[in-house]
């Protein structure tokens, strides 16, 4: 090679995330491609583990991206990485997504409640039943929030104590602790031995 090559070789150095960044705010698409080439993989891998579905996981990245591609200029790289600034985006869409997707089996689960016509044998543990739930809702409401999101991921969101903590951000031994102390709580609100 003669010497030109080798300094032009030098002067073509690979942008970094970072870099791209500040092309993508000035709406350079090439830049966003390869910004998406280079970060895709770990944007959907997070998302997928707190969404577990994949369809949804794939549709929250391509979420992610837009709105890091129509907000790329909100980036400040004196606070992070650009891969930090995309997964807390990402991470942040996906427990919305849960806690949506909660919140809409909570109102299915409500409305079925409603719409239940119960036969005239049934109309004593209807009433029962009614009743505990309400005094379960109840409950419910006075606890701590935090033992409140922990308890309903894992009860009624089936997650493990392991899923909990990474969808709440918190150790794992913060999410057992909470979902303990709330089910204490609980017990003892209820009067239950």
């Amino acid at each position: 090679m003669s010497p030109n090559r080798i300094g032009e070789t030098e002067q073509l150095s690979v942008p970094t995330p970072e870099d791209l960044m500040v092309q993508i705010a000035k709406g350079d698409e090439s830049a966003f491609e390869l910004l998406y080439d280079r970060l895709s993989a770990q944007v959907y891998g997070l998302i997928r583990r707190v969404l577990r579905d994949e369809a949804q996981s794939e549709e929250v990245a391509q979420e992610v991206f837009v709105e890091a591609w129509q907000h790329a200029a909100r980036y400040d790289a004196t606070k992070g990485k650009a891969i930090t600034w995309l997964l807390t985006m990402a991470h942040r869409r996906a427990v919305d997504r849960v806690r949506a997707s909660q919140a809409s089996k909570d109102r299915d689960l409500t409305q079925g409640i409603k719409e239940f016509q119960a036969s005239y044998d049934d109309v004593e543990e209807t009433a029962i039943q009614l009743d505990e739930s309400r005094r379960v809702t109840r409950a419910l409401e006075r606890l701590s929030d935090n033992q409140r999101d922990a308890i309903r991921l894992a009860y009624f969101g089936g997650y493990t104590h392991l899923e909990v903590a990474e969808l709440l951000k918190i150790p794992v031994g913060t999410a057992k602790t909470r979902i303990r102390d709330g089910m204490t709580k609980l017990r003892d609100l209820m009067g239950v031995a």
